[in-house]
């Protein structure tokens, strides 16, 4: 069973799901901004986002720092019609909250052993708050810190949209974002299957 699906030039979101659930994809859950779904085989987890303007950024990290293996096994990255992203990435587990936090202490710290980590992570988010409107700060969630199936600690989805700014500017001033935000980068930002806070 393949990991990458084969997506239309003008895929959306919707597309993407369905392409995925068709070839055997299962839901496996669902948070701010995406859905998540399992390859038949367990290996791999689809996140796919109807709107995630930080998604070519985070796929660039986990491209980066790959030969750290302190990020997830990235598969296929893709942006969909209307903003959206689909990342396509190693099966990951959850793993305790004091290991994660440790981890996160010393990427904030540029520990020699994830030095090449940390300065990625920095690098691209810095690239990111020039780039792009809204931008929110580095994300310290520990439940962004997984375990792969060999055990290791890796880093996921450090970057986020400032949401809560970002949507309440769309209520009060949707001009500005009209402005910042391309209609073909947008189209379905109403769409998130938004199910937590966040940060």
């Amino acid at each position: 069973m393949p990991l990458v699906i084969a997506l239309g030039a003008d895929a959306d979101h919707r597309a993407a799901e369905q392409a995925h659930l068709a070839a055997g994809w299962t839901p496996c859950g669902a948070g701010d901004w995406a859905i998540a779904l399992r390859s038949p085989d367990g290996s791999a987890v689809a996140r796919i986002s109807p709107f995630d303007p930080t998604g070519p950024y985070t796929a660039e990290l986990y491209r980066r720092a790959a030969p750290t293996r302190q990020v997830p096994v990235l598969f296929a990255h893709r942006r969909l019609d209307g903003g959206g992203d689909v990342l396509v990435m190693e099966w990951l587990s959850p793993t305790q909250e004091t290991d994660a936090v440790a981890f996160l202490e010393a990427i904030d710290a540029s520990a020699p052993e994830v030095a090449v980590l940390a300065e990625s992570v920095r690098s691209i988010h810095t690239r990111a708050i020039e780039e792009l409107p809204w931008c929110g700060p580095l994300d310290a969630n520990p439940a962004n810190v997984m375990r792969g199936s060999d055990g290791r600690l890796v880093l996921t989805d450090p970057y986020y949209a400032d949401g809560p700014s970002l949507y309440a500017t769309a209520g009060s001033d949707p001009d500005a974002v009209v402005a910042r935000i391309p209609e073909d980068r947008r189209r379905f930002m109403t769409e998130i299957p938004l199910a937590y806070s966040g940060p």
